[in-house]
């Protein structure tokens, strides 16, 4: 099960900073996302960068692996 980790309005809509999730691909990940934590979720979501194991996934393709950690992560605003 990969490890998920919400920051900032993630982890708000999620309403957990962390989860674990059995999925074979992001865009897997994605579906189980909304499924799980409902609508309020996946709009914030639709506005995150992914992150596996700190490189950013934006291809719904990219594969997830059991040990792999996913930063789920909103725009960030400031400087």
């Amino acid at each position: 099960m990969a490890t998920l980790r919400f920051f900032a309005g993630a982890a708000e809509a999620a309403q957990t900073e962390t989860a674990t999730l059995d999925a074979g691909t992001i865009g897997e990940l994605r579906t189980q996302l909304g499924e799980h934590y409902g609508s309020k979720f996946v709009r914030v979501l639709g506005l995150c960068s992914l992150l596996v194991n700190g490189a950013r996934a934006s291809d719904d393709a990219v594969t997830l692996a059991p040990t792999d950690t996913v930063d789920v992560l909103p725009p960030f605003a400031g400087g």
